[in-house]
């Protein structure tokens, strides 16, 4: 008897759902890495990415929060057939799991080719949100491109309106610069992204215009996404301007 007992009650735990992990910012990282994107400049973006994630004052915006926490996945997008998660869902609380986090980034292959599929990006993103095992405050979708084209798959507009409806702000990352990710184009990207790409309540647009400002452009990115409220981002990003 007291083993059915023991059996029963296993079998009704397996019927209760598992707990979400309460946190900050559930973020998508969703990179560039069409075919005007080599493999040099790949290696150059997720440096930048590694180098702002784990940047002090990056790290004071996500303990700075109610919870401390925040996840984070990268995700390297091509064509609609061609999205991988370079680093899964990754709880960072501190250094330690930053540098976790970074160097898992800096480690893995590429895997993701083919010419933009931003609307399959954002729906993947969406996906990766709605089934992972966290429950943010916010949830967010950042998306980096050196153009606003979309090629194959869903259009941006089905998209966007898809990832918006259901509460998950779009944010963008305008790469402007030939040397780290792709090319110019011959129209406004920044426009491209107002009117196309970004969507949900105060969501914007960040431009990388060089390689020397990448890096910064993507921590002062990662800054505005986590910090609760824009006076503790305007407050983190006033006292890093002054330490530059």
């Amino acid at each position: 008897m007291r083993f059915l007992g023991v059996v029963a009650t296993l079998f009704l735990l397996t019927l209760v759902p598992a707990q979400s992990e309460e946190l900050d910012l559930e973020l998508v990282l969703l990179a560039d890495a069409t075919g005007s994107i080599d493999d040099a400049e790949i290696r150059f973006q997720r440096s930048g990415y590694a180098e702002a994630i784990t940047d002090p004052s990056v790290l004071n915006a996500i303990t700075g929060n109610a919870y401390g926490k925040i996840a984070v996945t990268y995700v390297e997008w091509g064509d609609m057939l061609s999205q991988d998660v370079v680093v899964g869902w990754t709880v960072i609380d501190g250094m330690a799991s930053a540098q976790d986090f970074a160097g898992k980034l800096m480690e893995a292959p590429r895997r993701a080719f083919g010419r933009n599929a931003i609307g399959a990006a954002l729906l993947k993103g969406k996906e990766l949100i709605d089934t992972n095992d966290h429950e943010g405050l916010r949830r967010v979708i950042d998306l980096s491109a050196d153009s606003a084209n979309n090629w194959n798959g869903p259009t941006i507009g089905e998209a966007r309106e898809t990832v918006v409806s259901s509460g998950i702000v779009i944010n963008g990352l305008a790469v402007l610069c030939r040397h780290c990710s792709g090319r110019p184009v011959t129209y406004d990207l920044e426009e491209r992204f107002y009117s196309d790409i970004i969507g949900g309540p105060a969501a914007f647009v960040v431009t990388a215009d060089s390689p020397e400002t990448f890096a910064d452009a993507v921590r002062k990115k990662l800054i505005l996404e986590i910090a609760t409220h824009p006076e503790d981002a305007d407050r983190i990003l006033q006292r890093l301007a002054l330490m530059r």
